[in-house]
């Protein structure tokens, strides 16, 4: 297998997987899609076909470079599985845990990259969060947050669908992983509320799951804190709990999804809050530093994407780019925060990041 991609198959032509595709196109990758309801509005080759079948997704992979599922994240492990096997690459958008734990049991022999989570987070808010730790000689903390909301938010959750329910009420209602005192630990979701201010906007804080990949395994003895948690608008936390917990909703997600779906549908103008801290010492002093940056809606390959569409896109293509360029290794499991921010921003998807110069420079002065 050539360690440079030049055909990539992508899996799933919904919200995100179409402009994944169109991304990768205009990037100069030679891209055919597969969707189930099929695609006549695409620049690409599509296929209509059942990639959830074994023998159908076998045939779909042969003569590929790699492969991006954009599928639901239960449906991921079959792809990465016989992505495997053919020897190339894999990439999806996934934050669920045991899903990721068992891409990575898959990825311990054979060729090629398998790198899950290379979505918005984790993935991207994993990149900024390594670099920012990169600059301290010991670190003691690590917070990593963010939320995509609703510009005009209406109503007392003060939210929209705009992402998947199934992987929202996971990452409200599964345990989240967290350094504590040095040490890795499993938190309740939902836990450890706070207040942050962004652009003068208050919002609120809160623990969920997945949203930190492996960082906890890599950080693991090098950090005293390290955590996780979703950005919303003030008072949404208090009603997640009643629903979840007071009528039970818990206990059926999939009744949960479609009850929130129905509430509070997807909205166009949406926002994108990321926000990183970390604190440390360099040369005996104390310091924290910040990434925090909103991202709107954009035109992106000729039409206008929401917010969380083209940050999650741009992040798997990014990495793609840094995998055929031979930036980052072309074999085995591939941790999203041993990616370098600064090469990260330097590739053609990454750089959507940086369109405002103000929002590309990462100072780090001195303590």
């Amino acid at each position: 297998m050539a360690s440079k991609i030049e055909s990539i198959l992508v899996i799933g032509l919904g919200k995100v997987g179409k402009l994944v595709g169109l991304l990768l196109h205009e990037s100069g990758f030679r891209v055919t899609g597969v969707d189930s309801g099929g695609r006549g509005d695409l620049p690409f080759a599509v296929h209509q076909a059942d990639a959830t079948r074994k023998q159908s997704l076998s045939k779909l992979l042969k003569g590929q470079d790699a492969v991006i599922s954009c599928l639901p994240y239960h449906l991921n492990i079959e792809v990465a599985a016989t992505a495997h096997a053919l020897g190339i690459h894999y990439f999806d958008l996934t934050e669920d845990v045991e899903t990721t734990a068992a891409i990575r049991k898959i990825a311990q022999k054979g060729k090629g990259v398998l790198a899950p989570q290379c979505g918005l987070a984790p993935g991207y808010i994993s990149i900024v969060g390594a670099e920012l730790a990169k600059t301290f000689t010991r670190l003691r903390g690590i917070e990593l947050r963010v939320g995509a909301l609703p510009q005009n938010p209406s109503g007392l959750l003060g939210y929209a669908f705009n992402w998947s329910p199934e992987g929202v009420v996971n990452e409200y209602l599964n345990d989240c992983e967290v350094i504590q005192d040095g040490v890795r630990a499993n938190v309740p979701a939902m836990e450890n509320l706070e207040t942050v201010v962004i652009d003068g906007v208050q919002l609120e804080a809160f623990s969920t799951s997945g949203g930190l990949g492996t960082m906890c395994e890599t950080y693991e003895g090098r950090v005293e804190k390290l955590n996780y948690k979703t950005i919303r608008y003030p008072g949404h936390n208090k009603l997640m709990r009643f629903f979840f917990n007071e009528l039970y909703l818990r206990h059926d997600r999939k009744m949960a999804g479609e009850i929130l779906v129905n509430a509070k549908p997807p909205v166009n103008d949406d926002v994108v809050f990321v926000y990183a801290a970390v604190e440390g010492w360099r040369k005996k002093k104390l310091g924290r530093v910040e990434f925090v940056r909103s991202y709107y809606p954009k035109e992106v390959a000729g039409h206008v994407w929401r917010a969380i569409s083209w940050t999650t896109a741009a992040s798997v293509c990014a990495t793609v780019e840094l995998v055929s360029q031979g930036e980052v290794p072309h074999k085995g499991f591939l941790q999203q925060e041993t990616i370098p921010l600064d090469l990260f921003f330097k590739t053609k998807n990454g750089a959507l990041y940086n369109s405002d110069p103000a929002s590309s420079r990462v100072d780090f002065p001195e303590i």
